[in-house]
């Protein structure tokens, strides 16, 4: 596959987990993908997952905390088993968990209020200053807003261009924040189906083998589990770590810039690094013009966002490639169009999930055979 025109491409590659194997330049299938033949089947597959679609986007306040407290399972499983080898109690590591990572959160939230509120401070005074330094986009965009105009009035008339144009940027603004203010309101609903999954272990799946009828179902069940479990445990825990170590050296870079604050900018840039795509390049926006606003020197002023996009390009292009492609490769055409549909449906937290839930949908679908064929689709090249 070509390489898409953004420095993640060969980390969008490496999401998902291998389904052929290759001999020189020839492609050798691991088995037969046969296709779904009876249509009854095909309708009502197609009905249930419109159905299932309708109910998370409808019922997002309810469905998001749950998802979110499944994939956290996921991530903390790890620590779970290391605790059980102690002979932790599965109640006690659970809490112990749950205390350790969300009290950091909370930690480090209440460290950089002040820095952000500081920041949020300065913006107010600052905007003059950023018009000023970035007065030679002003004759672009006053070309691209008469050519808007234009073609607003051709098609509504002259007097529908402005309204258009606010409700566009209203409807933006409102999509960007909605998604988190909707991720804060049900922190505690995450937290308390957490635990109590965590507290729970496999008793969903051993009900599950319980109620199949033959052997064959019930090991299918129990190696599609641990499948999953184990690669996106894996891809969780290496995705944070690397995002951790993409925060550290932000900060670092930034804080030899003079701008400051480098708590406050590891803490962004190890956030926005969960989002593949969009979330880096809203990075580089905000470090170009926090630079703009604070730093004098305007080659000073463009180096924390060409420190960023360097640091971005080292991590999304070598080191996260590396660690993961061996186990992980997914199409990254719907790798992107995952982002923006979960993005459209549950705002950033759904920007979030999108990776890990593709990851988990190829997967299953390659662990059950009548679903081969769309796992096989998912499948990006080695």
């Amino acid at each position: 596959m070509g390489t898409l025109p953004h420095p993640s491409a060969s980390k969008l590659q490496t999401l998902g987990g291998n389904f052929v194997t290759t001999n020189g330049n020839d492609r050798t299938e691991t088995e037969t993908i046969t296709l779904p033949s009876n249509p009854v089947v095909v309708l009502l597959t197609i009905l249930v997952l419109l159905a299932l679609l309708c109910i998370a986007y409808f019922a997002a306040e309810i469905v998001l905390p749950i998802v979110l407290a499944f994939v956290l399972k996921l991530l903390f499983q790890p620590g779970m088993r290391f605790l059980e080898q102690f002979s932790v109690p599965r109640s006690l590591a659970a809490l112990l968990l749950i205390l350790l990572v969300f009290g950091a959160i909370v930690g480090l939230g209440a460290a950089i209020s002040g820095p952000a509120a500081g920041w949020a401070a300065k913006l107010p005074e600052g905007v003059p200053r950023l018009q000023e330094r970035l007065k030679f986009l002003n004759e672009p965009i006053n070309t691209l807003q008469t050519f808007l105009s234009q073609i607003d009035h051709f098609v509504d008339g002259a007097s529908s261009g402005s309204q258009h144009s606010t409700g566009l940027a209203a409807g933006i603004a409102t999509r960007l924040f909605t998604g988190g203010t909707h991720f804060a309101s049900s922190f505690f609903q995450t937290i308390l189906i957490l635990f109590f999954l965590l507290v729970s272990g496999n008793t969903f799946l051993k009900r599950t083998v319980e109620i199949l009828p033959t052997f064959k179902d019930k090991r299918q069940v129990v190696e599609l589990s641990l499948d999953v479990e184990k690669n996106i445990s894996a891809y969780l825990l290496t995705i944070t770590l690397m995002n951790l170590a993409v925060g550290i050296a932000t900060g670092i870079a930034i804080w030899f810039t003079g701008l400051g604050d480098a708590v406050l900018w590891g803490t962004v840039a190890f956030l926005l690094n969960y989002v593949p795509i969009m979330g880096p390049l809203f990075g580089v926006v905000i470090f170009l013009l926090a630079g703009l606003l604070v730093i004098d020197q305007l080659w000073l002023a463009l180096l924390p966002a060409i420190l960023y996009f360097v640091i971005h390009i080292i991590e999304g292009e070598i080191v996260t490639p590396m660690l993961l492609a061996k186990r992980f490769t997914l199409n990254p055409v719907l790798v992107i169009i995952s982002l923006i549909f979960w993005f459209w449906m549950w705002g950033v937290p759904g920007a979030i999930l999108a990776v890990p839930m593709l990851a988990i949908v190829k997967i299953v679908a390659d662990g059950i055979k009548p679903l081969a064929a769309i796992g096989h689709f998912l499948s990006g090249d080695e």
